[in-house]
């Protein structure tokens, strides 16, 4: 399906067209089911988790994190 498929989408302003797509994506994910984690992401997060539990104190603060971003700049 396409906005092309319902006309009335292309009357609405940015912020209804926003409320609009925000109001599907709180339809789908009310359904967890219907949304299938693949494999490769389940893989990557047993890894990350396995990795922060072997060096916990390796972690960034936000303080960090942010320091980092801005002296790249």
């Amino acid at each position: 399906m396409h906005v092309k498929d319902i006309p009335q989408i292309k009357d609405l302003s940015t912020p209804e067209k926003i409320l609009l797509v925000e109001d599907l994506w709180d339809n789908i994910s009310a359904e967890e089911s219907a949304i299938p984690v693949p494999q490769s992401h389940m893989t990557e997060l047993d890894r990350r988790l396995f990795r922060e539990k072997s060096n916990p104190g390796k972690l960034l603060s936000l303080d960090e994190l942010q320091k980092r971003i801005e002296s790249r700049k």
